[in-house]
């Protein structure tokens, strides 16, 4: 199992995370990232394209010429395909360019696209991104300072949203959301940085059992006997 260091904004090491091999090293399967990128990338297509048909054109109702007699070829309409202006034949119309793909295909290409970044050690964590205002500026400075060069991409938590507004105005930085993470993503970024609490398949401390109530005591049972009277 493959291990990196834990590192803080400033650049410091506070310990180390290991690597699950199950999610950073397995072997990359490149046909499955393949069909995944591409539907991935047909999905974020509009579909918006339209042409119009000669039923669609404006004008042309009226027959162009006679139909005998002028030795020209017979035209019924001046909106047909082969006229100048006409209506187009079998042209684009708005439609879905979505794909349906496996969850199981998708999580395998997820999978993927992380052991490929964690083979060529472009795989960090960061303890935290303790920034106390979103500013641009510190932001830059520490990705200087922990020495990311290229496209980083910021996997981040939902309460992080300092941390996002920070990174968000970066060029070369693209925060995401951990639910969001995606093969594309890492394919198109040099770097991918977690935190603690974004690394998948981090080992969580389990929370220690509570010690066992004690019972409480029974009170003592009173004598069965009652003490004899005193004789007067």
């Amino acid at each position: 199992m493959a291990s990196v260091d834990i590192r803080t904004r400033s650049g410091q090491t506070a310990g180390s995370a290991d690597l699950d091999d199950a999610v950073f090293g397995i072997e990359p399967n490149q046909a499955v990232l393949h069909q995944v990128v591409t539907a991935q990338l047909a999905a974020a297509r509009r579909g918006t394209q339209s042409t119009l048909t000669r039923a669609e054109v404006r004008s042309g109702g009226r027959k162009p010429w006679r139909q005998k007699g002028t030795g020209r070829a017979r035209q019924g309409s001046t909106r047909s395909p082969h006229w100048v202006g006409g209506g187009v034949a079998m042209g684009p119309k708005p439609r879905s360019y979505r794909q349906k793909t496996p969850k199981k295909m998708v999580q395998l290409a997820l999978r993927s696209a992380l052991s490929d970044r964690a083979a060529d050690n472009k795989v960090a964590v960061v303890e935290a991104w303790d920034f106390s205002a979103p500013k641009t500026r510190e932001a830059k400075e520490a990705l200087a300072t922990l020495g990311f060069e290229g496209k980083v991409l910021l996997v981040l938590d939902r309460d992080d949203e300092t941390a996002y507004k920070a990174f968000r105005n970066l060029p070369d930085a693209q925060p995401i959301l951990a639910s969001e993470l995606n093969a594309y993503d890492i394919l198109c970024n040099d770097w991918l940085v977690f935190t603690k609490a974004t690394l998948p398949g981090a080992v969580k401390a389990a929370a220690p059992e509570p010690e066992p109530k004690s019972e409480p005591e029974a009170p003592a049972a009173a004598s069965e006997t009652a003490p004899a009277e005193e004789q007067a």
